[in-house]
């Protein structure tokens, strides 16, 4: 709960996806709330519009997809400068406008820069909320003009078979050793689908580490990271849709070592 006025313009919700992302709209609702004393009331018509994400002063930026539905690698600076001119246009319904932009942290340095501007000048009405797995994928000049809460999931660690198989296919994706990658996937061909999940997972909490400077990154750039990391989202949405884990492992080998 918050009371009228304790509300900061910024903040940074950094955790896991999920947790983020509820943490997210309770914030928004907080923030368009129209019942008086402490918000969100979770009843009024704008925190019910909130939790349906129709209400038209609440504006979600992700990723784009393309022709195919893939989630593209970053946040791009055309997404962040629409976003900050639509920001002068007064809210059509509520006392604020909010933006939530998912997957803050794949925001590249030129829209990083951008969302900067809006940070440091914003209009009275425009509140921002930023989220990110890791504070530390933002820059800090943007860190230091928000308020940054870290989000706990109820995720827990993958298991140590997964992470120690994580950075064994990591190792041979930063070779670009497609033998070695063929040869992981034909021997874990048999691995039921929540033990590949797990190995995903393992996979993007490396990834993440190392595009936080908190692991060596194998003399991979960011670049490189980002997309491997989209690499094991893509798996995941696979298994989702309950592909056969022998076939996400064939994608996995054949594009871990790609450019």
């Amino acid at each position: 709960m918050a009371e009228r006025g304790q509300l900061s313009h910024a903040y940074i919700l950094a955790g896991p996806q999920e947790a983020a992302h509820r943490r997210a709209l309770e914030l928004a609702q907080a923030m368009l709330c129209s019942a008086p004393g402490a918000r969100p009331c979770g009843v009024c018509r704008d925190c019910r519009k909130v939790q349906r994400g129709v209400h038209p002063d609440l504006t979600i930026l992700c990723r784009l997809s393309d022709g195919k539905g893939k989630l593209k690698r970053e946040i791009y600076v055309d997404q962040i400068r629409e976003l900050a001119a639509g920001a002068s246009i007064l809210p059509g319904e509520a006392e604020r406008k909010v933006y939530l932009i998912q997957d803050a942290g794949m925001m590249n340095a030129a829209a990083q820069n951008a969302l900067l501007k809006l940070l440091e000048e914003p209009p009275s009405f425009v509140c921002l909320i930023l989220e990110a797995e890791s504070a530390d994928l933002l820059l800090e000049t943007v860190r230091s003009r928000c308020v940054l809460e870290h989000v706990r999931g109820e995720e827990t660690a993958p298991p140590p078979e997964a992470r120690e198989l994580a950075e064994r296919f990591l190792d041979a994706a930063a070779a670009r050793s497609r033998l070695t990658l063929l040869g992981i996937a034909n021997a874990k061909g048999d691995l039921s689908g929540a033990e590949l999940l797990d190995f995903t997972a393992a996979a993007r909490g490396l990834l993440t580490d190392m595009l936080c400077g908190r692991l060596p990154a194998r003399q991979m750039d960011r670049g490189r990271l980002l997309r491997l990391y989209g690499l094991m989202e893509r798996a995941e949405e696979y298994l989702r849709f309950n592909v056969s884990v022998r076939h996400v492992w064939g994608m996995l080998s054949a594009e871990g070592a790609s450019e």
